[in-house]
């Protein structure tokens, strides 16, 4: 079973929220520090709120910050671009008739926004929400969960994921894992590599890879 975050893994969008966080930040007059990306990075809506509201002692509530992050965000996965290699791999994966999934910290509306926009939602049998789970991707439980929903072993799924933290999780609960990498945590290099069994830079290296098998 082949498990696959969407933000930054499949589709290149990391990139609007450090923009949605730099602007909200802005109309605060705070500044966007290593220590907020570090408190909202690759976390769920409501978790990232709360951090939020609490980091920058910010008087409106949770609900308020996450409808101001939807504001900022509205429309953007209506134009985010895959990433180079993804829909090559996916079809290839279909081919050979590997069971697909997304397993993902992304706010449900924008993931299917994507999905619809870059019509890649037959690929999968199932889109797993981290929010709708109300569990972290850090978590090891969480990936046991992900594998009961599928009926399938933890043990029997490769991840591929671009935050070490998810993959650090997945490997802890049994799974193998592919690192992803973004250019937004081209400086987690290092540490990716310490929590992946492998590490790409693009999903192009996974077909010539495929194909050399094939040609041996």
């Amino acid at each position: 079973m082949l498990l696959f975050d969407l933000d930054g893994t499949l589709i290149d969008s990391n990139g609007i929220w450090k923009d949605v966080d730099r602007t909200f930040l802005a109309r605060r007059g705070i500044p966007y520090t290593r220590a907020y990306y570090e408190g909202v990075a690759h976390t769920i809506f409501p978790f990232a709120a709360e951090f939020t509201k609490q980091f920058c002692r910010l008087d409106e509530s949770c609900e308020e910050i996450m409808a101001e992050w939807m504001e900022l965000a509205q429309g953007l996965y209506r134009k985010v671009p895959l990433k180079p290699g993804v829909r090559a791999y996916l079809e290839q994966c279909r081919t050979d008739g590997e069971r697909m999934a997304i397993v993902t910290s992304s706010v449900p509306e924008h993931c299917r926004d994507a999905l619809e926009h870059l019509q890649i939602g037959h690929y999968f049998e199932r889109v797993i929400f981290a929010q709708e789970l109300g569990m972290e991707k850090q978590s090891p439980e969480l990936w046991r969960a992900a594998a009961l929903a599928l009926s399938v072993r933890p043990e029997a799924c490769t991840l591929f994921d671009d935050s070490s933290r998810s993959c650090r999780g997945a490997r802890a609960a049994g799974m193998r894992v592919v690192g992803v990498h973004d250019l937004y945590f081209a400086a987690d290099e290092q540490e990716m590599r310490a929590a992946c069994d492998v590490y790409i830079y693009s999903f192009t290296e996974l077909l010539r890879d495929r194909k050399e098998v094939v040609t041996v």
